[in-house]
């Protein structure tokens, strides 16, 4: 190999090795930046809703979070959390949002969220079991008697589901069949 050829090779190596410290550094120094806002734009934040809640009451502030704040009430939650998880943003240097996030036990949602509806269907007494679950808790306007009825009929349904499971050994050999059929009414 000439001589030649390799200081040449050696220099654009040493080059690039510069370059590649040089986007390091400023990318620490950019992951610090976003911390740094993110927690400053939380003190703002809580001081505000502070404000807000002496003024116009409790029920105002995600109003005023969607008329003032460009980003999402969970990214104003997580700001705030960071405010009052930390005294000084120097203690996360070197952190992302992310990795700082999750050191405090903040929680993050995934990086791209699904709008999109679920496209496999939840086993049947699953479905039944949230069924119940919405059932049970109590809806406005309903009166007692009303809500008592749901439950009855629920718990009723949920029953003559289970039921042959307590009663028929042969049964719990294949529990899948128990939830299948009459799950198509609305309660």
């Amino acid at each position: 190999m000439n001589p030649a050829t390799v200081t040449t090779t050696a220099a654009e190596i040493n080059r690039l090795h510069a370059e590649a410290k040089r986007h390091s550094f400023a990318s620490r120094q950019a992951l610090h930046g976003a911390l740094v806002a993110a927690w400053q734009a939380g003190q703002l934040l809580v001081e505000e809703r502070k404000r807000v809640f002496q003024t116009m009451g409790s029920g105002a502030w995600l109003h005023w979070l969607k008329a003032n704040f460009s980003g999402t009430a969970r990214t104003a939650q997580r700001y705030m959390r960071l405010a009052h998880c930390i005294t000084d943003a120097a203690f996360l240097q070197g952190m992302s949002l992310r990795q700082a996030y999750a050191r405090l036990g903040i929680a993050t949602e995934p990086k791209t969220p699904g709008k999109r509806r679920l496209r496999h269907t939840l086993p049947a007494h699953v479905v039944l079991a949230n069924r119940l679950v919405r059932t049970l808790k109590r809806r406005p306007g309903q009166t007692d008697v009303q809500q008592g009825e749901a439950y009855r009929r629920d718990l009723r349904i949920l029953y003559e589901k289970l039921r042959p499971w307590f009663e028929s050994p042969a049964v719990l050999s294949s529990p899948a069949n128990i939830f299948a059929p009459q799950l198509s009414h609305r309660v």
